[in-house]
């Protein structure tokens, strides 16, 4: 048996601080799973995962992002059903008008308490460790 393991990816919690209440961008899938999601993608080989997150950015909404913080690394077997996916999860910024491109279908700005209920792999999961850090202070448990 062949030795396989996980892809890596990255996963970016975009802020728009050019905007009240500090919304954040999705982007609706073009290619299945279909929903809507946060943005991101797979790392390419010899790309640091900081490189693939603005690179990410730039392709599906056409913004540039300032990267934050790391929020998690999620890596739950199941969290994508099309294949092992190791996920870190940044919390960027950004200034503009997001526009969809690459694999996004559409591209939408949201306030966080309007979030839609057809949220992509665990991105709701991820939305709820987000919320917990930006309102009460208290970091994604390990685990």
């Amino acid at each position: 048996m062949a030795h396989k393991n996980p892809s890596p990816a990255v996963d970016i919690i975009i802020e728009m601080v050019d905007r009240p209440d500090r919304p954040i961008i999705l982007i609706e899938r073009l290619n299945p799973p279909y929903g809507w999601a946060i943005p991101g993608g797979f790392m390419d080989y010899g790309e640091p995962a900081e490189t693939t997150a603005r690179r990410e950015a730039m392709e599906e909404i056409g913004l540039a992002v300032d990267l934050v913080e790391l929020l998690q690394v999620y890596s739950d077997p199941k969290r994508d059903a099309r294949q092992h996916t190791v996920s870190l999860v940044y919390i960027a910024t950004a200034k503009g008008e997001p526009t969809a491109g690459d694999d996004a279908k559409n591209a939408k700005i949201v306030n966080v308490w309007e979030l839609p209920n057809n949220l992509c792999f665990d991105h709701d999961r991820i939305l709820h460790d987000y919320l917990q850090l930006r309102h009460y202070g208290i970091r994604p448990r390990v685990g």
